[in-house]
């Protein structure tokens, strides 16, 4: 679908009200949300409130450019054996050594271990056996960063495999179809830009309120499961 005016959201909680509209149509088998934070987080709290589904995250990260950290030369995601996606024609054009990849992609994992600790704290992930995954985030640029968050849920055992995004380039998103299940966005726009400029305000989330989005989420799904 083509963007005719911007911006097309007034910001994510908008937009993940906007997505949960479209997922409330499909038939999903025992759905969980999974939100790429920060960004993905307000989204997937609207739309797990809108399906009546627990919320999670998917600790992933994306591995910039030195001295351009908006560039995505990878990404990396959490897990028992962490993985990781690099764009290898801009590995090649940078001329980067193993090495100096090891360093950047050791600085993200600190990033991931920070924040699951802040996050979860002592809790454990939610269990996916046998669930449909609903990966979210707040848009799609490159593809890097959900490419590596598909990637470390390849042996969870889910039952099935969606992803859920406002925004997103249609070459990437096509790329991305290929990946999964099911796919719900929004709007593919081209030529794409910045996913900041879909949105009226695109503030940076704070650590704080991803917790008090996730903890509000547990809240609300216990109080309607009991």
């Amino acid at each position: 679908m083509l963007a005719a005016d911007l911006p097309l959201f007034n910001n994510r909680r908008d937009a993940g009200k906007q997505l949960a509209n479209a997922l409330f149509q499909l038939r999903l088998h025992q759905p969980i949300v999974l939100a790429l934070p920060r960004g993905g987080v307000p989204i997937g709290f609207e739309i797990a409130q809108s399906l009546h589904v627990p919320l999670d995250i998917l600790l992933v990260r994306k591995i910039g450019v030195p001295g351009m950290p908006e560039l995505a030369l990878g990404a990396v995601v959490d897990g028992n054996a962490h993985q990781v996606v690099w764009n290898e024609s801009l590995v090649n054009a940078l001329k980067l050594k193993n090495i100096e990849l090891e360093v950047l992609m050791q600085q993200q994992l600190e990033e991931i271990e920070r924040r699951r600790q802040l996050y979860r704290g002592s809790k454990s992930p939610l269990a996916l056996k046998g669930r449909t995954a609903i990966v979210v985030d707040d848009g799609i640029a490159t593809g890097s960063t959900m490419k590596a968050a598909l990637r470390g849920l390849a042996n969870t055992e889910i039952a099935a495999l969606l992803v859920a995004t406002p925004v997103a380039p249609l070459d990437v998103w096509e790329s991305i179809l290929g990946l999964i299940d099911q796919g719900v966005c929004l709007y593919c726009p081209e030529p794409f830009g910045a996913v900041g400029r879909y949105y009226s305000y695109f503030e940076q989330l704070e650590d704080q309120e991803v917790i008090n989005l996730l903890m509000r989420a547990d809240e609300l799904f216990a109080s309607r499961s009991g």
